[in-house]
């Protein structure tokens, strides 16, 4: 007999604004106990260093979790040019430094180098597997850790805040025709917003940016404001999750539908005995004419698609479409 798992049987999405500190894992499972649900899994991972958006899903939410990591998203950081570190962000060790610093428009120079789809190195501390095991405890270790360049996709990558130089401040022309500066605290920082597809590593930037520049650079501060549908202004703390009771955590203000993950994929609504044949994991022929116009007007155009079924305004099924036909991927028990 399957034993009962703990908890309530809760489905949607929780946007989360996650705070320095925590893990992603951590979030997550303070999320699933305040909610008192059954399963949780999260979208993303976000370093114990970075805060923003965290999505996270409960009970069959969990199944659509590929589609918010697979959506774009938006990050505002700040680099610290001069050093380098070895995880680089601020926890790491320095294992070289610079006196030379960049101007807003040497920065700008570059920008054009970290747009569209471009070949990146994972940093070292990374959860990324190395014959079973992590790249971050290998490092941790003391071994060498070597990365495989990857395809990563940057949409927009912009200068949000670059402090000019103050009255005091000193600079002259080096070989690298960098600003060489003695400045006051923050003058040796740049901020900036990117959006990106999935995979990038903004720590990844941060190192590359530096050594392209010939002055270094690692993260200092890091948020994401955006994650496909999942927004900073509509997001909830866990301090005002932890200070709601039972009745207002699944709210829809703050429990967010299963759907809201699904936004950018047909809908098909189908009747009940269809609904029941799509959970037996039967497939739907949508032959006769007033059937196959059902389709094209839930935007199948009869090319192989990905679509959400529902029934009675409820989700039924992720399933694959093609030509008349339409297959059951993963069953959705709400």
């Amino acid at each position: 007999m399957a034993r009962k798992r703990k908890g309530d049987k809760i489905d949607g999405w929780i946007n989360l604004d996650k705070p320095l500190g925590l893990t992603s894992t951590q979030a997550m499972a303070k999320v699933r106990w305040l909610m008192k649900a059954q399963k949780a899994g999260h979208a993303g991972t976000l370093d114990p260093l970075a805060s923003g958006i965290l999505p996270i899903a409960l009970g069959e939410a969990t199944k659509t979790i590929s589609y918010i990591q697979d959506g774009l998203k938006t990050y505002s950081f700040t680099v610290q040019w001069g050093e380098q570190r070895d995880t680089d962000d601020g926890e790491g060790k320095v294992i070289a430094t610079s006196d030379a610093r960049p101007s807003k428009e040497q920065i700008e120079s570059i920008l054009k180098n970290y747009s569209g789809t471009i070949m990146q190195t994972p940093p070292k501390f990374s959860a990324i597997k190395i014959d079973g095991a992590r790249a971050y405890d290998l490092a941790r270790d003391g071994e060498e850790v070597e990365l495989k360049e990857r395809e990563v996709y940057i949409e927009s990558f912009e200068i949000i805040c670059h402090p000019e130089r103050s009255e005091g401040s000193h600079s002259h022309q080096g070989d690298s025709s960098l600003s060489l500066r003695m400045t006051s605290e923050g003058m040796d920082q740049t901020s900036f917003r990117m959006v990106c597809g999935k995979g990038t590593y903004v720590r990844s930037l941060a190192r590359d940016m530096g050594r392209e520049l010939g002055c270094l650079g690692y993260i200092t501060a890091l948020k994401r404001e955006k994650v496909g549908p999942f927004t900073l202004e509509s997001s909830i703390s866990l301090d005002k999750l932890a200070g709601l009771d039972d009745i207002a955590r699944l709210n829809e203000a703050v429990l967010l539908p299963l759907e809201t993950a699904l936004d950018d994929i047909p809908a098909l609504a189908v009747r009940e005995d269809e609904a029941a044949r799509l959970r037996n994991g039967q497939v739907l022929a949508f032959i006769s004419r007033p059937d196959f116009e059902r389709l094209g007007r839930a935007g199948l155009d009869g090319t192989l698609q990905e679509a959400l079924v529902t029934c009675n305004s409820k989700p039924v099924a992720l399933v694959e479409a093609e030509g008349p036909e339409v297959r059951p991927v993963r069953i959705l028990n709400i």
